[in-house]
């Protein structure tokens, strides 16, 4: 359970990442989406876990990948905004949140369900005639 200071500090990060990465992210994943969809954050405020979504790419695993590389950059950039908010800039951990493709498979799962009752209901009629 994260206390209120880590939830608001984590709010913090979260608008400041989603500006860095609307701004400038297309200088390190171009024709790409970032979401930052969630940041948890340490007790003691010095780990930051970031979970993206990407969209319009084809390797989220490549796209996540690319991100650690820029991670020193990205964190130069969140401690240029949040000097005047924070001591100590957290460490970033990213993380791809695949919220996005659970709800989807999810979806199939009960579409599909949900047609296979139908299709006996219509088998039991064309029997019963």
């Amino acid at each position: 359970m994260e206390s209120k200071r880590q939830q608001k500090f984590a709010g913090v990060i979260q608008e400041e990442l989603a500006q860095i990465f609307q701004r400038e992210g297309g200088t390190f994943l171009p024709n790409t989406l970032v979401t930052i969809t969630r940041v948890r954050m340490s007790p003691d405020l010095s780990v930051a876990k970031v979970y993206l979504s990407f969209f319009n790419t084809t390797n989220t695993a490549l796209s996540i990948n690319t991100v650690n590389a820029h991670n020193g950059e990205i964190r130069y950039k969140l401690g240029a905004r949040i000097r005047h908010q924070a001591r100590v800039v957290p460490e970033l951990t990213f993380f791809v949140d695949d919220t996005n493709e659970y709800v989807e498979r999810m979806d199939s799962l009960f579409e599909k369900i949900a047609k296979e009752p139908k299709q006996k209901e219509e088998e039991e009629q064309e029997d019963s005639e």
